[in-house]
This record gives structure tokens, C-alpha cells and sequence, in this order.
């Protein structure tokens, strides 16, 4: 157990450390933990404890980004309201918080995606305020995400980095100002195949909605201007028995398909 200390006006401390265990969770599921405070030097009155689950949006390409932004918030766990601690006193105060569908997750299989979650514990006591550092939280990947993901793997499209962007996807009930993509590359190589290609989950208690497109460089977040993406949908009960290699070979060709007649249409234009 490792305390920080805070200080408030008139160098008041108080210690407190967040507890999150070292597990993943998934996105739906609950995510649990505690937080200790206690007082060191004298009684404190305990006015709040407010915790945010954040995401930075900023880190990309497996944490080699340049984002110091506090980030963005995907809910608030619940920890305490009034009490008061006397001199030496400890407490512990549990804290448990259902993960939204749409939270992003930051590891596959142990595989670390590059997208930095934790929690912020906000302390307000008398002349006490501040907040701690960020308490990591690892998010797994669904067995929905998973199988598209060993789907497109099986096809040549290997995994190779992950960006959370701050936007929203158009069409689509969102509960979080993010959206999430999956950057696949190319390994096989051969005609027509994208270079690189962008997987997109939507998801929600039924299972997700996909959008496929191929990969442009350039760090505009937002999703109109990206390369055009397709659309599919498939349920989480479908993982395990639904053929996804199929699927994957029929989603690359649609996406070559909407490549070529988007270039037939260039070509018509420059005709006229």
C-alpha cells in the first residue's frame, strides 16, 4: 500500500491511496476497488471523495504518444460522502462502478493497446482539496472483439496499434465522447489489398456495431474525415460460433470494391 500525502492550506496533510486491483476488467462489466485515507497529524472532517475513470485520448501507437492532457472521463465510481477521521485514524471506503459498453479497452490477451486508463481520486476535506495521480485500470477486450481481431489476423491484417479519439461517430447512440480504432497492417501483401485497414467497434449490450475502412496517416480525430468506412454488425453470443474468417474476406473485398468505384468516380470527374 503505497499513501500519498496531501497538503492543504495551512500544510494540513491527509494520506490517501486508491486500491485497484491488478486484473482486467471488461467493458460492461464492474469494476471494483477501495480507497484508504487516513489522517496523520490531526482530525480531519472528510468532505468528499470523488473518483473519474479517464481516458487519455492523447496516447496512441502503444503509450508513445505526446498527450498530457488530464483526459476524458467514462464515469463517475461512487466512494463517500461525509465523515469525519480522527489523529491516526484509517478507513477504508469501497467503491464498485459498471463500465459503460463503449469504454475502450487498453489490453488484448495481456497485449497492451496503448490507451493509458485509470482512476483520479478528488479529496475535498477542510482546508483540504486535491487530487491523487492516475490509479492504472486495465480494460480487456471483449471474445467479440477478440474473434474479429483473429479473424482479420488470419487474413494477413496483423494488429499494430490503437488510438482513442475525442469525437463522436455519426448515426450512433453514444454514451461517451470517444470512438476507438484498431490499426491492422498488411503482412501478406498482394493486388488490391489495403496497405492498411481501421476496425472500429461500436459496442452495446447486444454486441457491436463494426466499421471498417482503410488507414490514412494524418491525426484529424474527426470521423467524416476519414476514408469512407463500411459498416457491419454482429452479436456477442455469435463469438465462437460464427464463421469471422468468412466474414473477414467478405468485409477486405467490399472494401476493395468501394475502393475501386470510388476511384472510377475520381476518374469520371477528371473526364468531364
Amino acid at each position: 500500500m503505497v499513501f500519498k500525502r496531501l497538503f492543504g492550506s495551512g500544510g494540513i496533510p491527509l494520506e490517501i491511496d486508491t486500491i485497484v486491483p491488478d486484473e482486467p476488467v471488461r467493458p460492461g462489466g464492474r469494476l471494483k476497488g477501495e480507497v484508504v485515507v487516513r489522517a496523520p497529524e490531526r482530525d480531519l472532517k472528510i468532505e468528499s471523495i470523488r473518483m473519474r475513470l479517464v481516458a487519455n485520448a492523447s496516447l496512441a501507437h502503444k503509450g508513445d504518444g505526446d498527450g498530457t492532457d488530464d483526459g476524458t472521463t467514462l464515469c463517475y465510481p461512487s466512494a463517500s460522502g461525509w465523515f469525519e477521521l480522527k489523529k491516526g485514524e484509517e478507513r477504508r471506503i469501497p467503491f464498485s462502478e459498471r463500465l459503460k459498453w463503449e469504454t475502450p479497452p487498453n489490453e488484448t490477451r495481456g497485449e497492451r493497446l496503448g490507451v493509458s486508463i485509470g482512476v483520479r481520486t478528488e479529496v475535498e476535506a477542510v482546508g483540504v482539496k486535491a487530487a491523487t495521480d492516475l490509479d492504472p485500470v486495465r480494460v480487456e477486450t471483449l471474445p467479440l472483439h477478440e474473434a474479429v481481431l483473429d479473424a482479420f489476423a488470419a487474413e494477413g491484417y496483423a494488429f499494430e496499434s490503437s488510438r482513442v479519439y475525442e469525437s463522436t461517430l455519426p448515426r450512433v447512440e453514444s454514451h461517451l465522447y470517444l470512438w476507438q480504432g484498431f490499426r491492422l497492417a498488411d503482412r501478406r501483401g498482394g493486388e488490391g489489398r489495403a496497405p492498411r485497414v481501421e476496425l472500429v467497434f461500436h459496442t452495446n449490450a447486444v454486441g457491436s456495431e463494426i466499421f471498417l475502412r482503410r488507414f490514412r496517416e494524418g491525426g484529424d480525430r474527426y470521423w467524416n474525415n476519414k476514408p469512407k468506412a463500411l459498416r457491419f454488425v454482429a452479436a456477442h453470443h455469435e463469438a465462437g460460433s460464427r464463421d469471422f474468417g468468412a466474414d473477414a474476406r467478405a468485409w477486405l473485398e467490399a472494401l476493395a470494391r468501394l475502393r475501386n468505384d470510388e476511384k472510377g468516380a475520381k476518374d469520371a470527374e477528371d473526364d468531364d
